[in-house]
Order: structure tokens, then C-alpha cells, then sequence
């Protein structure tokens, strides 16, 4: 993944907060996770630490797309589902015929999705409107026609002849899914729209180009991109800070999720117990601020935690 380092010094967090995990006996075995690609940086931080603190674990992240986990739940292919956005009816209804109870969805983290132009775009922001007319085949969202330069979002006679090329997910990402239902009003992608497999491939790609636009998490940039602030409506931009993404200000944000079997009269494994500790501990927080993300509220692990049901006490005081 590649890393905003700007973004995880903002999101800095009160760690004193969280609990601080501490290993316990016995602890060995397979781990796996298939979903959202979003999500593959984070899983992988949270399984490469959990590994050094347990050598007779092996873990595996396969990371396809969000509407690769529940199949992989449902089929017990995975015991982690990692997906950037909630299950759909459907996706519940099938494993909840196979094993007669619903998955458990955990909120794990908080994403938002960002906009990303090459770095020598002028633009200063963009209202909803404005990404309607760009994205959308079907103008939902206040846009009264499509726009196909950069001069028709009011950049200068400069930009006139640069028509706008637009990258973004596939449709198998829950990104994909988020964006189209909130920034496009649920309306239909244009046709043109690259569709890219991964978050960082889209950043890239803006950035290989003077024209390009993209949608991508906020936590996934490179050099030559800049990720530019949106407003629902007129110009009143807002930046992705920590503090307008926990407080909804930011309009385009969500909860990340990691789904997981559980039966609900059985005790979970001590591998998936631990794993599932470990990522509301101190340690696995950190790790969710340093792929550039925002960490959930202690308040919010403790009540994933009892989901589930993993004892809650009162954290830990810095040891």
C-alpha cells in the first residue's frame, strides 16, 4: 500500500486509550482472510505483527474485493472477511441458509474516499454536483449535464483542449459500491470510466497523466497526485481530517469491517479470539493509523469486543 504520511501524522491518535495486548499460551494454527482490497494493507500489518508474537501461526490474506468475503465466509474457505462496506440482504441470506444464524460484522476502522487529480491540476475542489457530471451516466446528484474537458469545470482556457479521463474500481469493491450509491446518488457509471482492480492502482494511474481523476480510500497516494477536498453542494470544501471523518462532517466516509463466523451458543477458536483481540488492542490500532486510516473510539472496540463475546475490562494503562 502506499502510504500518505501526512494523513497517519493528522490521525494521530490516544493510544493510552486502547488496551495493550498481551500474549497468552498455546497459540497456533491457520488464519485466513479473503475481501476487500481496501482493506489488504491493514489485514496484512495486523496478521505480519501477530505472527511475530505467535511463530506457529501461519496467515494468508487474499485480498480480491469486498464480495469475495462472504462466499468465503459462507463456504468456510476464510474465517476473516474483510469488507469495506455492510453485507447486502442477499450475501446475509446465503450464509445464513448454510450454517442457520446471520454473520458478525465487526467495525474495525474508519475509511473515507478521497478524490485524486494529477498534481498540476488547479483544481481547488468539488462539489457533488460537479463529480456527478463526471462520473455519472445518469446525473442523480444535481448535475444538469456531463462535462468533458477540464475548462467545462471552470478551469482556464489552458485546460480547454484536456479532455477528463476517470479511473476508479471495479465492481466487485465495496469502494466501488460506496461511491456510486453516496457521490453518484446511486446512479450508473459512465462507460468510460477505467475501472481499476485495486485502490492503489487508481492513485496511480491519475498520477501517470496531466488529465486524470480518480476515486480512492484517502489513505492510498502517491508522489505526482493530490487529493482535493469536496463539498455536498456550492464550494464549502471539506478536507478529509480526522476530526471531519469521526465527526461525519466529511461526506464521503465509512466504517470498515472484518466479518466472521460466530456461532452464536459457541465460543470462538483461541487463534480467532486472539487474532480479533489483537486488532482492538493498542497495537492493532496503531497499525490502522499507520496504513492511513482512522482509528475507531476505544468505546467502539469494547462493544465489537462484546459482540462476540471476548471479556471487556477497563484498558489498559500503558502496559
Amino acid at each position: 500500500m502506499f502510504l500518505c504520511l501526512g494523513l497517519v501524522n493528522t490521525y494521530a491518535f490516544a493510544q493510552e486509550q486502547f488496551r495493550v495486548y498481551k500474549k497468552v499460551p498455546g497459540i497456533s494454527g491457520e488464519l485466513t482472510s479473503v475481501g476487500s482490497d481496501t482493506l489488504a494493507g491493514m489485514t496484512t500489518l495486523w496478521v505480519e505483527e501477530f505472527k511475530q508474537l505467535y511463530p506457529g501461526v501461519n496467515g494468508q490474506v487474499q485480498a480480491s474485493g469486498s464480495s469475495t468475503a462472504p462466499p468465503a465466509l459462507t463456504e468456510q474457505t476464510a474465517q476473516f472477511g474483510p469488507m469495506s462496506r455492510p453485507m447486502r440482504n442477499s450475501e446475509v441470506e446465503a450464509f445464513e441458509r448454510a450454517h442457520g444464524y446471520k454473520p458478525t460484522a465487526l467495525r474495525v476502522a474508519i475509511d473515507a474516499i478521497g478524490i485524486f487529480v494529477h498534481q498540476d491540476n488547479p483544481m481547488q475542489g468539488l462539489n457533488f454536483a460537479q463529480l456527478d457530471s463526471i462520473f455519472s451516466a445518469t446525473l442523480r446528484c444535481g448535475a444538469t449535464k456531463p462535462v468533458k474537458t477540464w475548462a467545462d469545470l471552470g478551469l482556464n482556457y489552458s485546460w480547454a483542449h484536456r479532455s477528463i479521463q476517470m479511473f476508479g474500481r471495479n465492481s466487485v469493491s465495496g469502494t466501488y459500491g460506496y461511491f456510486k450509491k453516496n457521490a453518484l446518488c446511486g446512479g450508473d457509471f459512465r462507460n468510460d470510466v477505467n475501472e481499476q482492480p485495486g485502490s492503489a492502482s487508481v492513485v496511480q494511474s491519475v498520477a501517470s497523466s496531466i488529465n486524470t481523476i480518480g476515486y480512492s480510500g484517502v489513505g492510498y497516494q502517491v508522489s505526482g497526485v493530490k487529493r482535493i477536498p469536496i463539498a455536498l453542494e456550492a464550494d464549502q470544501y471539506i478536507e478529509p481530517t480526522r476530526d471531519n471523518i469521526l465527526s461525519g462532517k466529511y461526506p464521503l466516509s465509512r466504517y470498515l469491517y472484518v466479518y466472521i463466523n460466530k456461532h452464536p451458543s459457541k465460543t470462538l477458536s483461541p487463534i480467532e479470539r486472539e487474532f480479533i483481540r489483537f486488532i482492538y488492542s493498542k497495537q492493532g490500532q496503531e497499525l490502522v493509523e499507520k496504513d492511513g486510516y482512522v482509528a475507531i473510539s476505544p468505546q467502539i472496540a469494547e462493544q465489537e469486543l462484546a459482540k462476540v463475546g471476548i471479556e471487556t475490562k477497563s484498558p489498559a494503562k500503558g502496559n
